[in-house]
């Protein structure tokens, strides 16, 4: 189910980007197509000319869910030995880095079975925990089927052997990867051709949440024993300075702190710190899963029950602050760290959690 309705206005994050956007819509978003689909359908074509010398102008795929989308192929070249063909990357309406982004992808004569390079913009995995092993071109599993799907059945239909160098290149790609989680997940020199379903979504969680559970994967396969899942970057800046953390234990986890907690609760590190600002932090202890504005909002009249003191004709959580001062601190981060234990189920993880005000200073601790 996406995060936000297609009618109304919302947040997103990128798939596997660290940046925002805010879109207003008034009509239903339009979707697209992952990096995967795109190098798939490149990947035809490219083995169309290997094996009959003619690059065709358009290509069909089929998506692992069975819908066989159309792509234009922007680029065409070929000698004896290699074919290689481009397609633009569409991501729709969501807010995608590589929205625009050609990717290109070379079919070579290979020497046994199907081999993937990383060619300019496409990075390599140099960390254990992602689904690709270290030291291989960050081509996640999905679209290597498909690509090797695609290119075993050309072999068939040309009574070719079915052994191919494929190299996808995105140009431009290792920019674009800096404002992504890539650096972060030790996946170094340029994207990652992702995607599960061929599909791009607007606003789908999906994205986001899947980029923390690799996160936590490439923790645990580092042998980390202290992460920490903040909701923004100043938070972020906050706690990592704090306690000394490498970039590899910050966990981006946004407003979605149950996909977090739960993951976790799957797949424990010993110890957590969870950083945020107030009204993020307070309506985790509130019991809210998901702290985006949109969808949990503070209860003021419980908020005056448990302290003891009227806030319910407060408009924010600031004014609170403003008229209780560090109690209220102090409350927040107590029963966001009890509201995480429970989340936790008792897996074995401490939480500490470390309240930030907007000037990125640590204002309220609960060890």
């Amino acid at each position: 189910m996406p995060c936000l309705t297609e009618w109304k206005k919302g947040f997103s994050l990128c798939p596997l980007s660290r940046h925002t956007v805010t879109m207003t819509h008034s009509k239903p978003l339009r979707r697209g197509w992952t990096t995967g689909a795109c190098a798939t359908a490149a990947a035809k074509a490219a083995g169309i000319g290997l094996l009959t010398g003619d690059i065709p102008q358009t290509v069909c795929i089929h998506l692992p869910r069975g819908e066989c989308p159309s792509f234009a192929i922007e680029h065409a070249r070929h000698s004896a030995d290699w074919a290689e063909a481009a397609v633009r990357k569409d991501a729709g309406d969501d807010p995608d880095v590589t929205h625009g982004a050609l990717v290109f992808v070379r079919v070579a004569r290979g020497r046994a079975g199907i081999g993937f390079h990383a060619g300019e913009g496409v990075g390599t995995v140099t960390k254990p925990g992602l689904p690709i092993p270290a030291g291989e071109p960050a081509i996640n599993p999905v679209p290597r089927q498909m690509i090797s799907g695609v290119l075993r059945e050309l072999a068939v239909q040309a009574n070719a052997p079915p052994d191919f160098d494929v190299t996808i290149s995105i140009p431009g790609g290792q920019e674009l990867a800096a404002k992504t989680w890539n650096p972060r997940l030790g996946i170094e020199g340029g994207l990652s051709i992702l995607g599960t379903t061929g599909i791009v979504r607007p606003f789908s969680c999906a994205a986001w949440i899947a980029s923390i559970h690799r996160g936590i994967d490439v923790a645990r396969a580092a042998g980390l024993t202290h992460v920490a899942a903040c909701t923004g970057s100043t938070s972020e800046r906050a706690v990592q300075k704090q306690y000394g953390l490498s970039d590899h234990a910050m966990l981006d986890m946004g407003d979605f702190v149950g996909g977090t907690l739960k993951y976790l609760r799957r797949h424990p590190i010993p110890a957590l710190t969870i950083g945020g600002g107030l009204a993020k932090l307070l309506k985790l202890g509130q019991g809210a899963v998901d702290l985006h504005s949109g969808r949990s909002q503070v209860d003021f009249v419980r908020l005056s029950t448990e302290l003891g003191h009227d806030l319910s004709t407060c408009n924010s959580v600031l004014e609170a602050y403003t008229n209780l001062g560090q109690p209220l601190v102090t409350h927040i981060a107590i029963s966001a760290q009890h509201s995480a234990v429970r989340l936790l189920a008792g897996a074995p993880v401490s939480v500490n959690v470390c309240v930030v005000d907007r000037a990125g200073q640590i204002i309220g601790h609960a060890e």
